[in-house]
């Protein structure tokens, strides 16, 4: 496993404040995803307002890491002002899924009774894969583990499959475009799928924060699956730091 041990937390730390209520940030919008499904699948009241919940608990978070960054940055170390930039990126990934979750959520309030049991069947899915999704990178983002975020990124990749399968089902053959029944089906999926992007976005900041170099531009690439070339790029970026240098002629 490729991680970085996390120093215990100093409750009188600016920057370990803010660590722990990015984490909370992780949490609360890993439960989101959580009650949205529960919306989907059972239909409870809980679940709507729990969803709605979430949401405005991570605005609230997204407003007081801002802050808080802004106050703790004057004061950081060269070390810790990555840490404090990550988890302002971070939160505002978790912010916007936050808003996406719960833009699935009202369309399910919407639909749910009429939702036929393979669109059920995928959307259940998708909404499972994003709970895991953040469930996995905020286990990411707490140990500094870089293989458990290249999972998220693997993911992400199912999430579009899914997708991908309910925008055909709703697009092609001739029943496809069933009203607005499938309209709303394509809006779920597909904010479904953004909030997995988003995760997707928190899963490389973890990756650069480990690894103190950006990876996105390995994303490009087609030849590769992008965790392949990224452990390959850190193994390529440690032999070269460990090759000792020629002195001049």
């Amino acid at each position: 496993m490729t991680s970085t041990a996390m120093p215990a937390p100093d409750p009188n730390n600016s920057s370990s404040e803010v660590l722990q209520r990015t984490l909370e940030a992780c949490r609360i919008a890993g439960s989101a995803a959580t009650h949205a499904a529960d919306a989907l699948v059972n239909g409870t009241r809980y679940s709507f307002v729990a969803v709605h919940q979430c949401e405005e608990q991570l605005d609230r978070l997204d407003a007081e890491i801002d802050e808080r960054v802004t106050r703790a940055v004057v004061h950081a170390g060269e070390r810790e002002v990555r840490q404090l930039l990550a988890c302002l990126k971070l939160v505002v990934d978790l912010e916007r899924i936050g808003d996406l979750v719960v833009s699935f959520a009202e369309r399910v309030a919407i639909v749910r009774s009429r939702i036929e049991m393979d669109d059920l069947e995928m959307l259940t899915r998708m909404a499972s894969v994003l709970e895991a999704m953040l469930t996995h990178v905020r286990g990411a983002f707490q140990e500094r583990d870089i293989d458990a975020a290249l999972d998220v990124l693997r993911m992400d990749s199912e999430m579009d499959r899914l997708r991908n399968l309910v925008v055909i089902r709703h697009t092609e053959g001739h029943d496809a475009l069933r009203g607005m029944h499938s309209l709303h089906v394509l809006f779920m999926a597909q904010a479904l799928e953004r909030a997995g992007d988003h995760v997707k976005n928190v899963a490389e900041e973890v990756c650069h924060l480990v690894s103190g170099h950006t990876v996105r531009h390995l994303l490009r690439a087609k030849d590769k699956p992008f965790e392949q070339m990224f452990l390959q790029w850190l193994l390529e970026r440690n032999a070269g730091a460990a090759a000792p240098r020629r002195l001049p002629s």
